[in-house]
């Protein structure tokens, strides 16, 4: 008796299991259906949607164009140190009681005897005189200046000249002769150059990181405008993870739509640039920039540059929103 007692206990149960999960899986179903047809937890046609979409442009676009300045300068300082580095260049000063002219012979015959030199051109008074005009004009009579006379020194490809022989060598010569072989400019240039990179790349993070604040803001603020649809959604099964993904898929979407908006802002600028520094080649204001810049073309790798700041403000929006989810959700249990 007290076995057909248990066996009823039993089926009553499984009975009862199996209507709590009828009466479940239709609630868990509607609350699917429900979150399906609001379309998100965030909808991406709302005004805060569109206000998080146009901060996230903003902030895309400004790390776009400080990358883009980085890679910029990056390229400008590898061509003028790859352009220096083959060169030396020897200097001899005009002295009283000296020859000029026997002392830039002696220099340059010195130079051709250096190993590691391939090619030595001695500048005659005219060509020196002509490399002053940038600076004093074409009208100016320089005949009574005493205008040093530069020697250019090509060194061979992968070879080191030996420079302590050459600068004894001048040294025997006279005071008059002396070898820059722009070791300290490169350094100096490079120093500046690297820090300019590292203040660019300072300004791309501050403003991811920036952008990551506002994400996370905009996030809490979802979450709490939601708070009964997640409520909802706990009550008929939904895990942590599943409200989760769904604001990590709604914030990705946006972030892939601001970063797109603001990557395509920053390559339009540096594509107007370059064809501007084209068409006004020839001025003063076009050489100054390519001293600074180089010839400003951006070359695909600073649009690759630009793509991989978008999308990575796209992964760190989506990654945010869900780290503040489940803040939220685990603070909320």
């Amino acid at each position: 008796m007290r076995g057909g007692t248990r066996e009823a206990a039993a089926s009553e149960g499984r009975e009862s299991s199996g209507a709590e999960r009828d009466a479940t899986a239709p609630a868990a179903t509607a609350g699917t259906t429900l979150l399906r047809r609001q379309g998100s937890l965030v909808p991406q046609r709302s005004i805060a949607g569109r206000s998080l979409v146009m901060v996230i442009a903003i902030m895309t676009y400004l790390a776009c164009l400080a990358a883009g300045a980085a890679h910029l300068v990056a390229g400008a300082v590898n061509d003028w140190t790859s352009s220096i580095s083959s060169e030396m260049t020897i200097e001899v000063r005009p002295m009283p009681g000296r020859d000029i002219e026997a002392d830039v012979a002696a220099a340059a015959e010195a130079a051709r005897k250096t190993s590691g030199v391939s090619s030595v051109k001695a500048y005659t008074r005219a060509e020196s005189e002509a490399l002053l005009q940038p600076w004093v004009g074409t009208g100016l009579d320089v005949t009574d200046l005493p205008i040093p006379r530069m020697i250019t020194l090509a060194q061979e490809p992968n070879a080191r000249p030996d420079t302590a022989d050459l600068s004894r060598r001048l040294a025997a010569i006279g005071p008059a002769a002396s070898l820059d072989d722009h070791r300290a400019f490169i350094s100096r240039l490079s120093t500046m150059a690297n820090a300019l990179i590292v203040v660019a790349v300072g300004i791309v993070a501050l403003v991811l990181a920036a952008s990551a604040l506002a994400v996370g803001f905009a996030t809490r603020s979802a979450v709490a405008l939601n708070h009964e649809v997640v409520e909802v959604l706990h009550l008929v099964g939904a895990d942590d993870n599943f409200v989760a993904r769904e604001f990590q898929r709604r914030f990705f979407a946006l972030g892939i739509e601001g970063g797109a908006l603001g990557a395509a802002a920053a390559a339009i600028c540096y594509f107007i640039a370059g064809i501007l520094s084209t068409k006004f080649a020839s001025s003063a204001a076009a050489d100054q920039m390519e001293a600074v810049f180089g010839s400003f073309q951006f070359g695909a790798l600073g649009y690759v540059i630009i793509a991989a700041v978008a999308v990575t403000v796209a992964y760190s929006t989506s990654l945010v929103s869900r780290m503040t989810v489940k803040r939220r959700l685990r603070a909320m249990a």
